[in-house]
């Protein structure tokens, strides 16, 4: 028996606010993979591993703020709890490795294309592995044609997104690309439930695992709490919100330490010193006294 499905439950409630959790995450995330374009070497994987973490944050609060308005006509959903961490788990991993490879390679050529890809298939991933765990009396299907758009739609802005943070240009330009990640997620989680179709089981019976509100509601409150502190990070970092120059580019002024990017003395170097002026001695004088031959 066909099952009727209801994504929006609450009405517009629930895809506002999964949205702006989607761009909550992509601002964080794509303002720390700017931010480590300007520092030392040392202090990039930090900045690279907070990002990825934002993103992925972002994208599994998305995902499952938005199933918090997903009902099937006919049986009760409930979700599996371990499963469902997995899905955080994996949005963080594969994140993680594409911001890693523009982060080292730069925003352009083979490594945004590898990147973006690795992004948006982490999205895809995230998606389809929040969506199989759940429970319900009946079985899951999904049209292929509609499911292979969603992951393009999500491969697509990512790289878009990564391109848009490579850039370099100010808070605005970063507001940008955050909104194309929100796109990016939201598009794909949405594509992806219109291609979905549930089959309800004829016999009813026990369904397992535990329900929306019971699992979800707690969950949620880590990775907000993760984003907020992510939030404060960023907002207290001297160039994060600015998007200033490299720190190598920026000229030196008295009482400002130099960054560890700008090069540093050689501490086992002595400094060059100023040979003192040379003497004259009076037969320099004489000759330069000495009147000239026309």
């Amino acid at each position: 028996m066909q099952g009727t499905v209801h994504g929006f439950s609450y009405g517009l409630v629930t895809p506002l606010v999964a949205y702006l959790m989607a761009c909550l995450g992509g601002a964080l995330g794509l303002r720390c993979t700017t931010r480590s374009m300007l520092v030392a070497r040392s202090w990039r994987p930090g900045w690279l591993a907070l990002g990825s973490a934002a993103i992925g944050s972002g994208i599994w609060t998305m995902h499952f703020v938005a199933m918090m308005g997903f009902r099937v006509e006919g049986t009760p959903v409930r979700y599996d709890g371990l499963m469902t961490f997995a899905s955080l788990a994996v949005a963080i991993v594969m994140v993680g490795i594409g911001i890693f490879i523009v982060g080292y390679r730069g925003a352009r050529g083979t490594a945004l294309f590898t990147g973006g890809t690795i992004t948006g298939l982490g999205i895809a991933s995230m998606h389809y592995l929040g969506m199989a765990s759940m429970r319900m009396d009946g079985m899951l299907e999904y049209n292929t044609l509609t499911v292979t758009a969603s992951v393009v739609i999500a491969m697509a802005a990512a790289t878009a997104a990564l391109w848009a943070a490579g850039q370099i240009r100010g808070f605005l330009w970063s507001v940008g690309a955050s909104l194309i990640m929100g796109l990016a997620v939201a598009g794909m989680h949405y594509t992806g439930m219109a291609a979905l179709d549930v089959h309800l089981h004829t016999t009813a019976g026990p369904v397992p695992g535990e329900s929306p509100a019971g699992l979800l509601a707690p969950m949620l409150v880590g990775p907000l709490a993760f984003l907020v502190l992510a939030g404060v990070v960023v907002i207290f970092d001297p160039h994060m919100v600015t998007g200033g120059p490299p720190w190598s580019a920026v000229e030196q002024k008295p009482g400002i330490p130099a960054h560890p990017a700008a090069p540093q003395p050689d501490p086992a170097r002595p400094p060059a010193r100023s040979r003192p002026p040379r003497a004259r001695r009076p037969s320099d004088r004489k000759r330069s006294r000495a009147p000239q031959n026309r």
